[in-house]
């Protein structure tokens, strides 16, 4: 009896019941989207990389050496020398490695040094490999290829020029020996679409007539001689590796940690992730503290609605009490059209969720890179619509307590 008086009464204030449980719906919505982003950058964030087993670099911090090789942010304390790499590729643990120069930029824009096997061994998002939106990977000693920020952001096409720059944010560049576009990426997510990717025998061609960082004066070696020269690197700034069998791993990285002809670092990439997303990962506390309120501020709403109703419904808690109805009853009845409110408020935010997910999933997926999967409703997402429930009974207690105490002769009383 209780819920179908509930019912009707929720119905007869259709309009303001509607705009509550609308209210109520976009802030679960808000929270729970806010949560599936949480959860999907931080998923996205750990498979920046996926598939390799170590990276090394001169011993530095494990933070440190996994931001300037994977996130193309920082320098190199040092770098690692091209005999210590090869020494390290032909070690009987080593399956695959891959060498990464860094140090120079175009256009605010990282260069990085590396072999064809990088397109191959480096993986993300579980084990995704990059692929070529347009053109191919680099052939010539001078072609390029592009991440997809790059490519968007400076306009470049296939077959533009580009001129590299020494250096981060430097003036000096290497007009000589221009770049070709070859290949364009697919957009990742990752700090590959903000990289430009050239050979590492490139980085040694446009260094030749470079020393101690400036252009020898007057010197400008053909590029026809320069394809005909020994471009074996001396360095290079680190090394992604791959590992026969997983359990190597840990004797393979204490062994370069050890290593006695100059002082190197191997990390777990995934370990250093970790660490990395404890520094950053304090905004998703302020994201959830922020959606929480929204939600927290309808509920309060809620509780506006239902006490600005109760001078309209004094006679009607009158009648129902001079029909017999118990203080109890009235509490119960204010108490439910709450709940009420909350649960289909709750459940509709779900359906907005799922509904915004399954529309703007490939978008988000497109633009950012960010990756949001449509996955059955989660224990902890059945948790937060029961605590919305409960909240939305809790907040109703308050105007629900006045309505008891309301006395029969105030409700029944005419004024003119």
């Amino acid at each position: 009896m209780i819920l179908r008086l509930a019912l009707g009464s929720l119905i007869a204030r259709a309009l303001t019941v509607s705009m509550t449980i609308l209210a109520i719906a976009l802030s679960v919505a808000l929270f729970l989207g806010v949560e599936k982003i949480r959860t999907g950058a931080k998923a996205s964030f750990a498979d920046t990389i996926s598939g390799t087993d170590l990276i090394v670099g001169a011993r530095s911090g494990s933070v440190q050496l996994l931001l300037y090789s994977v996130f193309r942010i920082g320098n190199a304390t040092n770098n690692l020398t091209w005999q210590s790499y090869q020494d390290i590729a032909a070690r009987p643990q080593v399956d695959w490695i891959v060498p990464i120069s860094l140090g120079d930029s175009h256009r605010q824009f990282r260069v990085m040094g590396t072999t064809p096997a990088f397109f191959e061994r480096y993986k993300y998002r579980s084990g995704q490999s990059l692929a070529v939106q347009d053109g191919a990977i680099m052939d010539d000693l001078f072609d390029t290829v592009l991440g997809a920020d790059v490519a968007a952001t400076l306009g470049y096409g296939i077959g533009d020029p580009i001129v590299v720059s020494h250096g981060l944010a430097s003036f000096s560049q290497h007009k000589d020996q221009p770049f070709r576009v070859s290949g364009i990426l697919e957009k990742t997510g990752t700090p590959v679409d903000r990289t430009v990717i050239v050979s590492l025998r490139a980085i040694e061609a446009i260094h030749v007539d470079w020393q101690s960082g400036a252009q020898r004066p007057g010197q400008s070696t053909p590029a026809d001689v320069i394809r005909n020269m020994d471009l074996e690197p001396q360095a290079v700034s680190a090394a992604l590796v791959g590992v026969k069998s997983r359990l190597q791993v840990f004797g393979l990285q204490r062994s370069i940690n050890e290593y006695p002809q100059e002082p190197l670092l191997a990390i777990l990439p995934g370990v250093a992730l970790q660490e990395l997303w404890q520094i950053v990962g304090i905004a998703e506390t302020a994201l959830i503290a922020v959606s929480a309120m929204v939600v927290v501020t309808a509920l309060i709403g809620m509780m506006a609605t239902i006490f600005s109703s109760l001078n309209e419904r004094r006679r009607e808690m009158a009648i129902f009490r001079a029909m017999g109805a118990r203080p109890r009853v009235v509490l119960a009845l204010l108490v439910l059209e709450a709940m009420l409110m909350a649960a289909l408020g709750a459940i509709l935010g779900l359906a907005f969720l799922y509904v915004g997910l399954l529309i703007g999933q490939p978008m988000i997926d497109r633009a950012f890179g960010l990756w949001l999967p449509i996955e059955p409703v989660t224990l902890r997402e059945i948790w937060v619509l029961a605590g919305v429930v409960v909240a939305g009974a809790i907040v109703s207690m308050v105007p629900a307590l006045r309505a008891y105490r309301m006395s029969l002769a105030d409700g029944m009383m005419v004024k003119i």
